[in-house]
């Protein structure tokens, strides 16, 4: 009885231990398989490994050129994009700073015209005379916005000149910078009288002082009011230079404009209440100025 009760366990344990020795024994081969192979399998891993290792890693070094390629790509597009952007605001920035300017600038010739008798028509420069250095300019204001001959052309620092010629929508003004523009100047410390004419594309001078006046350096000389062009106490410039010559009866003195004529851009057109001229009369008074 008792050996009947314990051949079946030995059976199992038996069956079980063989089982067990049949997975050591193909585990075992499967582990030689894996790191062993056959020569010929040997001789064609040995070839093609490298040759695989190269193309993958030209694949991949091609790939990442590739995609580094398109970023650059990319960069370039939004950097181009970005440079329009800033140069589009730049050009904004200009054109509102420009307008501030001319804005100030506006501001302080309505501010002038204002502590004028005289009413004033305000005026842009269009053009300037390029053989004549600042002696001559043009203004985009004629006779239909009341303008005449012989009109005084200001801005708030001091005389510009007058106009000398005009149509219906844009006159010539010549400026004090022209020798042909004589205007009767007054030197507001000393009083003393003499005529002012253009010397040359920064300089006034300033004839017949009497030797005896005792003029310095940074006076100011004024518009006197003689000569019915130009109204008294407007600033033509400063004396820059005074040479005196003591055989001479009369004084040499230079004068700075009060005007810098190579930022002029707005001006203010003095009209009186005359009679505004008729066109054929214009003609007529250009004649005489070209003889003068």
């Amino acid at each position: 009885m008792k050996y009947i009760e314990t051949s079946p366990k030995r059976l199992k344990t038996t069956f079980d231990s063989l089982i067990l020795l049949i997975a050591l024994i193909v585990f075992s081969q499967q582990k030689d398989a894996m790191r062993q192979g056959a020569p010929f399998e040997e001789f064609l891993i040995n070839i093609f490994a490298p040759i695989q290792s190269g193309i993958t890693s030209a694949h991949t070094k091609a790939l990442g050129f590739f995609n580094e390629y398109l970023a650059n790509i990319n960069a370039s597009k939004k950097n181009k994009e970005l440079l329009k952007k800033v140069l589009v605001l730049k050009e904004k920035i200009f054109a509102f700073e420009e307008l501030a300017k001319e804005n100030r600038r506006l501001k302080e010739l309505l501010q002038f015209e204002e502590g004028l008798s005289i009413k004033g028509v305000l005026a842009q420069v269009v053009g300037w005379d390029t053989s004549s250095d600042f002696k001559s300019l043009r203004i985009n204001r004629g006779a239909k916005d009341g303008l005449r001959l012989q009109s005084t052309v200001v801005t708030a620092e001091g005389v510009v000149g007058y106009v000398y010629r005009m149509t219906d929508h844009f006159s010539d003004v010549l400026t004090i910078l022209n020798p042909k523009n004589r205007i009767d100047g007054i030197v507001e410390r000393t009083r003393s009288h003499g005529i002012v004419e253009g010397f040359s594309s920064q300089k006034c001078i300033m004839k017949y002082v009497n030797q005896s006046d005792p003029l310095t350096l940074n006076d100011v000389v004024l518009t006197s009011g003689l000569g019915n062009i130009y109204p008294k106490g407007l600033q033509i410039g400063v004396v820059t230079k005074i040479k005196r010559e003591s055989y001479e009866t009369m004084q040499y003195v230079e004068i700075d404009p009060a005007v810098n004529f190579s930022r002029l851009e707005e001006v203010i057109v003095l009209v009186s209440e005359k009679k505004v001229m008729k066109k054929k009369e214009w003609n007529v008074l250009d004649r005489i100025k070209g003889n003068n």
